[in-house]
């Protein structure tokens, strides 16, 4: 796993327009899910392209912690899942899980199964971040949780002997991994289990992803109009070899560099058909005037040589806002970001860093309850910081690859999910030049 230790990074602007084919890790969304997947199959599974970062450490490392077999090849990006047929080998563990909302979310549903007691932790970050829903859910089906700290949020402990069927409703408002994590242990529950939204579902394309890891598997769920969600009685995972794709939202800060340097970069082996909500990024940066080639197993973006204003509700891509306002001060009208209350639950309250770092660059903003209205502005030279947020990193680099002297405060936080960026990006950059 790469890493950047110097504690500030100054992003070196693009000499011209940006032209490049990458190559990126797999997604990390598809690597979490995979993994406690195949750690509740029948057989063996082997993980190809899988990422490696802290979150999908995190999850190998707790999954170890009850009792699954994990061997893994990082560098190669294989994973040997010896699954244990939906019975955790482990009575008891304390697992830490960083500030790895995946891997929190989705084995706190999954420790249920067990029959024994189980702490989960994490950062202070992770222990401010809501659980309380999923918490509520499996307390209604006779699990026993009690949070240690702070009602509702990690460290939590689960005392269970097993998870029964019934009947869970949870509010849709705050995280759709609430009922991710859910739909992945359904078939090990000793009853049917109907999980119902209250209101609507943020995020929705996330459980499409979770739904495509569980049928590749050998389950299918059932979703309605994303308001409940089951599994068919008697259905069971089965371990297999399984492909995870590059991931799409890492995807969208190299799409954006075309966009806000006139250049043009091509994200090999990511076909437009993925099950990734993100991927819709790129419909975004159409709409700004950007050209998009999308082919069978790559996606190309050509940028204008002036983008344009938008109004966009980005609910649905989410992960994929810092992104869009790290390039909307370029834009030659307001981008107007909405419907995305829900980040501000994320590693950090998403909204407000983006506002307040862009008011460090001198970049005139609007900051709303759900959102943000961002004005044309020349950002000016600033230390942006990051909040342990990886995407703020990320995103913030794409300022800098268009205005001088944005230097990112804590670089290394990326390796929350792409380890390698810099890497990346940085000789694209020089390369301009």
């Amino acid at each position: 796993m790469n890493a950047i230790s110097t504690p500030v990074l100054e992003v070196p602007p693009a000499g011209g327009p940006v032209r490049a084919a990458v190559s990126l890790p797999g997604s990390k969304s598809y690597t979490n899910r995979a993994l406690p997947i195949a750690a509740l199959a029948r057989g063996t599974s082997r993980l190809l392209g899988a990422l490696d970062s802290d979150d999908t450490r995190y999850m190998v490392d707790a999954l170890r912690s009850l009792g699954i077999g994990i061997s893994a090849d990082w560098q190669a990006g294989e994973l040997c899942v010896t699954g244990c047929d939906g019975a955790l080998p482990a009575t008891s563990a304390d697992l830490f899980l960083g500030n790895s909302g995946t891997s929190m979310r989705f084995l706190a549903a999954l420790v249920a199964l067990g029959h024994g007691t189980y702490r989960l932790d994490g950062t202070e970050r992770m222990r401010e971040r809501p659980l309380g829903p999923l918490i509520d859910g499996l307390i209604s089906l006779g699990v026993g949780i009690r949070a240690e700290r702070q009602p509702g949020c990690p460290p939590i402990v689960v005392t269970t002997d097993g998870l029964p069927g019934g009947r869970i409703t949870m509010p849709g408002d705050v995280s759709s991994q609430y009922f991710s994590a859910l739909a992945m242990v359904l078939p090990y529950a000793t009853g049917e289990i109907v999980v119902e939204v209250a209101g609507d579902l943020v995020s929705k394309p996330y459980i499409d992803m979770t739904a495509d890891t569980m049928r590749a598997f050998g389950v299918t769920l059932h979703y309605v109009g994303y308001q409940t969600l089951s599994v068919e009685p008697g259905q069971r995972y089965v371990g297999r070899e399984y492909a995870i794709e590059p991931d799409a939202s890492a995807a969208s800060y190299f799409f954006a560099l075309a966009a806000v340097t006139g250049g043009e970069v091509t994200v090999e082996r990511l076909p437009p058909t993925t099950r990734q909500g993100d991927i819709h990024f790129v419909d975004v940066l159409e709409t700004m005037g950007c050209v998009v080639e999308r082919r069978p197993d790559a996606i190309t973006v050509r940028g204008p040589r002036q983008l344009h204003g938008a109004d966009i509700d980005m609910n649905a891509i989410s992960d994929t806002v810092q992104t869009l306002a790290a390039i909307a001060p370029f834009a030659d009208s307001p981008v107007n970001i909405r419907n995305v209350r829900h980040i501000r639950f994320k590693e950090t309250d998403r909204i407000a860093a983006v506002a307040t770092e862009l008011r460090r660059m001198a970049v005139p903003v609007d900051e709303r309850d759900d959102g943000l209205t961002i004005y044309p502005a020349q950002p000016q030279p600033a230390d942006i910081c990051t909040y342990d947020d990886h995407r703020m990193a990320m995103s913030f680099a794409l300022t800098g690859s268009k205005a001088p002297g944005i230097r990112i405060v804590d670089p290394g936080c990326v390796s929350k999910t792409v380890p390698g960026y810099w890497d990346l990006l940085l000789p694209l950059l020089e390369g301009t030049r």
